[in-house]
């Protein structure tokens, strides 16, 4: 069975087509819920370090935040970018790369919340509805991960990833845009950038559905959950920073 392309380049259809090789030495199929535990494990690793991060953080005088965000940023991709090319190895890197990026994401989280009190919850609460809400639509074939669909949201996630690329090299050199200096332009622009992480929920529920659905091996569970995190951090940190657009402009 051929799958759809997912935006998402963690489940992308190459990433599951390949997996079939190791079909025959799994005692077990991927579940759905064998899925949602594996998820839910990442998740309480995410949650761990997290919490772990925003206390030494808001501590304020124990360790420079820089050092959690950047070391859990980089440690993250470092396990994500193995966890891409070792899916077989995803129960083992998915789980550390969950604990790193509890470090990046309590430790900016703190800070956010530092100047702006009560927007994490607001960024948490959001991101939950959201997920409920893009689950209820993609269940309710009210959103349909058509071929134009993927193709459509596969060229607009690429253009984020672009344009944070090339912000991020000019910013090295003085340069870059800030959305807070754009007004509502920046936050106009920060909006499209949440519908586009949003719906790219959709294309993950998808191809988790299409792995179970072709009998995946056992560890594609914690490689699932692993991409669908990918996703949901994303959500969260724009989210994150579409309050805090909105805040600076009231």
């Amino acid at each position: 069975m051929r799958f759809g392309k997912s935006s998402n380049p963690i489940l992308s259809e190459k990433r599951f087509e390949s997996m079939h090789a190791f079909t025959n030495v799994s005692s077990e199929p991927m579940t759905l819920n064998g899925t949602l535990n594996k998820t839910l494990i990442l998740f309480g690793a995410l949650l761990i370090s997290g919490v772990f991060a925003w206390n030494l953080t808001k501590a304020g005088n124990i360790i420079n935040p820089m050092i959690l965000i950047i070391g859990g940023a980089i440690g993250g991709l470092i396990f994500a970018v193995i966890t891409a090319m070792k899916p077989e190895k995803s129960s083992i890197t998915a789980p550390i790369y969950a604990l790193f990026e509890g470090l990046f994401v309590g430790s900016i989280s703190a800070m956010y919340d530092s100047f702006l009190d009560g927007i994490v919850m607001q960024a948490i609460g959001l991101t939950l509805s959201i997920l409920l809400v893009m689950l209820l639509l993609y269940r309710s074939g009210l959103i349909k991960a058509t071929p134009k669909f993927k193709k459509g949201l596969l060229i607009a996630t690429g253009g984020v990833v672009v344009f944070y690329a090339l912000n991020f090299i000019a910013s090295l050199f003085g340069g870059g845009i800030s959305l807070a200096n754009l007004g509502a332009l920046g936050i106009g622009i920060s909006l499209v950038i949440v519908v586009i992480a949003a719906m790219n929920l959709i294309l993950d529920f998808d191809m988790i559905e299409n792995g179970i659905r072709s009998g995946q091996p056992k560890f594609m569970e914690w490689f699932a959950g692993f991409g669908l995190m990918v996703t949901l951090i994303w959500l969260y940190i724009e989210i994150l920073r579409l309050l805090a657009l909105l805040a600076g402009r009231d």
